[in-house]
């Protein structure tokens, strides 16, 4: 396998170049399938894991974090050989369950996120977060406010390094240079939907991220299994959700021309949705999310697979993205 080991955009730390979603776990994916899995992404070289507080489909909010935390405190060095990625922002009432206003919006007070922290913490079994996420933008909130909160955290240790997800690229310079004004460290990545099919991020999201030496996370890389061989499928009779088979008709023409070019290269569709990011230098680590510890060793394949100039260019003709970065995409 060729996992790689790279900076987080400008910063110091290290990170795989494939990061492990956990989105599935306790949801698709049992403890025990989840535990395997983690355990396998560490045998493989793949040290970064991203979750969120409020993951947990099927279950509770805060699921998935009981789930990492239960795995870590197995010990045997597991905290240690992680970058382990969290997020706020969403609400963590329960359905049926009362809270404060505080707590039970969506939002980045001082409050909420000193609180949800904690919380976070709690349930990770571990004393510090890596790197911290604003699972989105709020544009209601001073930073005054916002970098107040994570100065603090860091400054107590629970907290290294602070990220955000989501974000527009006018977001990510207004956070950077509020930061910078602090004289605090700002932003050390964007965690961003990114993928052959949807490339808007091009425009300013990126050119915003090299300008400040951060690093890039695409989440969707497969753009919600419509890279990964849908039209085959479909035609297979695995007609998929609604969704799916909405975006298939939606995007039947290059779905069959990208799916009969991942033919000539003979490669799966899905792994080389996987190395079209990976060719990226301004990308970090795209975020896989397997379900089964055979869905990641597929995954990891992408790593291996080099993309020749010429099938990049077929690439770029089937999914022409949005033309370059603002403003000539779109002026002179």
């Amino acid at each position: 396998m060729a996992i790689e080991h790279r900076r987080l955009g400008k910063h110091g730390v290290l990170v795989s170049n494939l990061c492990l979603g956990t989105m599935n776990f306790g949801w698709h994916t049992s403890q025990e399938d989840s535990f395997e899995i983690m355990d396998r992404a560490l045998e493989l070289g793949i040290n970064f894991f991203d979750t969120a507080n409020v993951y947990g489909f099927g279950g509770q909010k805060g699921d998935t974090e009981l789930i990492i935390g239960k795995w870590l405190a197995q010990g045997g060095g597991r905290r240690d050989s992680i970058v382990l990625a969290t997020k706020v922002f969403g609400p963590m009432v329960q359905e049926g369950q009362k809270a404060e206003p505080n707590v039970a919006s969506g939002g980045l007070s001082a409050m909420k996120i000193r609180r949800h922290c904690a919380d976070s913490l709690r349930r990770l079994q571990t004393d510090r977060i890596d790197l911290y996420q604003m699972h989105h933008v709020d544009r209601e909130c001073p930073w005054d406010e916002i970098w107040q909160a994570f100065d603090s955290l860091v400054k107590q240790g629970s907290v290294v390094y602070v990220g955000s997800s989501n974000f527009a690229g006018w977001d990510i310079a207004s956070a950077c240079q509020e930061a910078r004004r602090r004289g605090l460290m700002g932003l050390a990545s964007e965690q961003s939907i990114y993928n052959l099919a949807n490339r808007t991020v091009e425009l300013e999201v990126i050119p915003a991220c090299r300008h400040y030496g951060m690093g890039l996370i695409p989440w969707s890389p497969l753009n919600g299994g419509l890279l990964a061989g849908a039209l085959e499928k479909h035609k297979s009779g695995r007609r998929g959700g609604e969704r799916v088979v909405k975006e298939i008709e939606k995007h039947r023409k290059q779905l069959e021309a990208y799916e009969g070019l991942c033919k000539e290269l003979g490669q799966p569709p899905a792994l080389v949705a996987l190395a079209w990011l990976l060719h990226n230098p301004a990308v970090t680590a795209p975020i896989i999310g397997p379900r089964t510890v055979q869905q990641l060793e597929d995954a990891v394949k992408a790593t291996e697979i080099k993309l020749e100039a010429d099938t990049l260019r077929k690439l770029d003709a089937i999914f022409p993205g949005p033309g370059g970065e603002a403003p000539t995409a779109y002026a002179w």
